[in-house]
This record gives structure tokens, sequence and C-alpha cells, in this order.
């Protein structure tokens, strides 16, 4: 059976009479609801005409409601009510106050930049829920590409298939020791000061990107690395350096969330330079609160954290 639809009410004409019904002029309502006078007129005479009844007598004083449309006003009530709610969670999402983030990120971003900016950005955004998840870079991109996490946080990734690169921020890597170190005094730390020294420390796996680029820079110099201990990630390589087990080269993330009168950063040379970056879906559009936490970590990392 087919509906006829031409009597069916609709949202705007009913926001008109509401407005109407509250200022009991067509000028006030117009204004409330930022349309022209006339435009307030004809949606009353549209309504009207629908519902078959006079809603109100124009006088030179404004509007006056008959008892039908206080009967009907009444009927809507609950309908402005959830018009309001509506309207007030549309702004929370297109303000970026209500939504949801899924994050996957690797150590050194983890455990360092990402829960300052996640504080910071939840800080005013109490109806944003948030999914963390700290994995390898293997499983990041992949949960890039299957689509179970909408922004990956990585460092060293200049591409990868079906994905779009974000930069965020790039340093220098950094040796860290403690403050009596024999190097402390140094102003940048180089593979022959490490390898002269008594102990060589901490070293990164081989089989990391980071751990691969430090052993490329000392076979630039001609010098073979070797070390006491070998970890996987560099927030490891801090707390080792910290409890007097040797010297190591960590990202600059993981070096300037650590500083503290128990850990001294030296610039290490040869430079190498890491870049952190976000990875996304090439072929998803970026949500408006996964847009907003990129640009509050940018903030974070080109501050002081």
């Amino acid at each position: 059976m087919r509906i006829d639809r031409r009597n069916d009410l609709n949202i705007r004409m009913l926001e008109v009479f509401g407005a109407a019904m509250r200022y009991l002029t067509t000028v006030a309502a117009a204004e409330e609801l930022g349309i022209s006078q006339p435009a307030v007129s004809n949606a009353i005479k549209g309504l009207e005409k629908k519902l078959g009844f006079t809603l109100f007598d124009r006088t030179s004083q404004g509007l006056v409601p008959t008892e039908e449309a206080r009967l009907v006003y009444d009927e809507c009530k609950p309908i402005f009510t959830m018009m309001r709610d509506l309207e007030s969670q549309i702004q929370a999402v297109r303000s970026t106050r209500k939504g949801r983030l899924s994050i996957a990120a690797t150590p050194p971003l983890s455990q360092s930049v990402i829960p300052l900016a996640l504080k910071s950005f939840l800080k005013e955004r109490k109806d944003v829920r948030v999914k963390y998840d700290v994995r390898g870079i293997g499983a990041v991109l992949q949960s890039i590409e299957n689509g179970t996490a909408d922004i990956g946080l990585v460092l060293g990734v200049d591409s990868h298939p079906g994905c779009e690169i974000i930069p965020l921020f790039e340093d220098a890597m950094d040796c860290v020791m403690l403050p009596d170190h024999p190097l402390v005094a140094r102003k940048y730390v180089t593979p022959d000061d490490i390898v002269n020294h008594d102990y060589v420390g901490i070293g990164l796996d081989h089989e990391s990107r980071l751990g691969n680029l430090v052993q490329a820079a000392f076979l630039r110099c001609g010098v073979p690395l070797e070390t006491n201990i070998r970890v996987r990630n560099c927030h490891t390589a801090c707390v080792l350096t910290s409890a007097g087990l040797g010297m190591s080269i960590v990202d600059p993330f993981t070096s300037r969330f650590m500083k503290s009168d128990d850990l001294v950063c030296k610039p290490f040379r040869p430079e190498i330079t890491v870049s952190a970056v976000a990875v996304v879906r090439d072929s998803k559009p970026m949500s408006r609160v996964a847009n907003a936490f990129i640009k509050e970590l940018k903030s974070i990392l080109r501050g002081d954290f």
C-alpha cells in the first residue's frame, strides 16, 4: 500500500512553531532561528494549512496562540527536547568533544610522548572513548591495513602500501648515561668515545629499525659495535642505564621523556635522524577526533615534553 505523505509534518516547521510559541512574535522567533521574519510567517501558514486549523491570532502586539496551538505545543515538547539534545550531541561531535579513537603505537612513542598528548587531549573531551594498543611496528601497520586502528604511531616509516604517512616530528638520537659517567662532560658522543671506554654498555637489538640505524652509524665510522646487553626497545635501555649498567643510544623521544637527575642526554655523532609519523589508511577519511589528536600530538612534540 502506498502511503500518501503530502500532508506529513517536517521538523523545520515544528521548530518554527516552537519558537513562535516561546516568543509570541515572528520577529523574535526569526532572530532565534537565524532566518527572516517572512520565512517564519510562511512556515506558520504552511503548518496551519497542513494541520487544517489556525494556530495563532495575529494582532498588532504579536501572536496569540489558539487553544489548538497550546495542545499541539504540549504534544511537541518531547520533540523539542529531543531536538535540543540532538543539537547538543552534534555540536559535541563537531567540536571533537565526542567520538571514538583507536590508536596503535610502537614502544618509543607509547612510552614517551603519547601519554602526555592523551592527557592534554582528553582533558576537555570526557566523551571521547579511546582504544590504545602498544605493539611492534609490523602489528601496528597491520592494524591500519585491516582497519582495526584509526591511527598508527611509529618511528622511521617513509611509506607503506595503502597508507598515508603524516610527518609529526624529526630529531636525532641521543646517548644517555649517568651523571657521574666519564663522558658526561663531552659536547657530543661518538662511536670512538664509546668503544674506547672501559665498557660498551647497552645496545638495541640489531633486528629492530633503530638498532639497524645505530649499527650502520658505527660501521660508517669503522668502529665495531659490541654491547654487554641487547634490548628490544629504548625505554628498557634507559631503565638499565639508570640502574648503572652502562650507557645507551636511544631515540630522541625516549631520551627527552626519560631525562631527569638520574640520566644525562648527549647528542650522538654521526647524527642519526629519526622521524615520528602517523600512519592512516589512505582509503578511509580521518575522523574529526583523529585529526584533532594528531594536531595535539604535533603540538606536544614541538614543545619541551
